[in-house]
């Protein structure tokens, strides 16, 4: 039953004009909701169903830092258990997705800011799976990553990003994965299972991200190292933050935020996910 509704949306989604498909930035939080059927992937599997269905997804996770930039190129990308310490169950997971090399040459092309590596060993990390999988169970989507250059400001990579914003409107989903609050240091490990706990700087920060998300404030953001002392606990290093940078790059005028997941986890984390479009 779920294929056919899937086969409808498809053919459906032919007959209309080209849309701008709506483009997500999604706090994927532990791995463990790669597996676990909680409020978490339910709305992932929630935002998968609402949304038209993309020609491909490309995601940019937290979790592949690179020296310049680079995007998976191969057929068939492999699903990488970057992770310790977790269920057996976990790291035997596989999401079987294909790649698309000739999107990723397009991809390539489309960035003229700097050159772009076309990579045939990293692969699907769990910063993409882990979400990915929830959305479209049957691995019938081609499925890219973008890797972050590590040693490239906020800046940098907010430009960067708005060469892509032409994907939208080719039917590819962009996804930035990672999380706006993320000290794993100074995780509550006694308040894990509490529902929306925060440490008071946490709390802070996660309404003035999302009063400057609402603003349309990208400035502020691309520069939160000035948003104060509580910023620097919300992001002491900025690889979870800048899959957010990604998301902004590509807002369209018409694009209102729509907030999901929207809470915080361990104190010093928050699941808060963004949907434009």
């Amino acid at each position: 039953m779920d294929s056919l509704k899937t086969f409808k949306r498809y053919t459906e989604s032919l007959g209309k004009q080209e849309q701008i498909m709506p483009a997500l930035f999604i706090g994927h939080g532990s791995p463990m909701n790669g597996i676990m059927d909680n409020a978490f992937s339910k709305s992932w599997k929630d935002v998968g169903r609402q949304i038209p269905i993309p020609k491909a997804v490309l995601v940019i996770s937290a979790h592949w830092l690179t020296r310049g930039t680079h995007i998976t190129a191969m057929n068939n990308p492999r699903t990488i258990h970057d992770f310790r310490g977790f269920p057996r169950a976990l790291s035997e997971v596989q999401y079987p997705a294909p790649g698309n090399p000739d999107l990723a040459h397009e991809t390539q092309k489309l960035i003229t800011s700097t050159t772009v590596g076309l990579d045939h060993e990293w692969g699907l990390d769990h910063g993409t799976w882990t979400i990915v999988r929830h959305m479209y169970p049957e691995a019938n989507i081609p499925v890219l990553q973008l890797s972050i250059d590590y040693y490239k400001s906020a800046a940098y990579h907010y430009y960067l990003a708005r060469e892509l914003t032409e994907l939208r409107k080719k039917g590819v989903l962009i996804i930035g994965s990672g999380n706006m609050i993320h000290n794993l240091g100074m995780i509550a490990w006694n308040k894990i299972d509490e529902h929306d706990y925060g440490y008071d700087w946490a709390i802070e920060m996660h309404a003035l991200f999302k009063d400057k998300i609402s603003a349309g404030d990208h400035q502020a953001l691309i520069h939160y190292e000035k948003l104060g002392k509580a910023a620097k606990l919300a992001i002491p290093t900025p690889d979870h933050f800048l899959p957010l940078i990604y998301l902004l790059a590509l807002q369209d005028k018409k694009d209102q935020p729509q907030f999901f997941n929207d809470q915080l986890v361990g104190g010093s984390l928050n699941m808060t996910s963004v949907k434009f479009g």
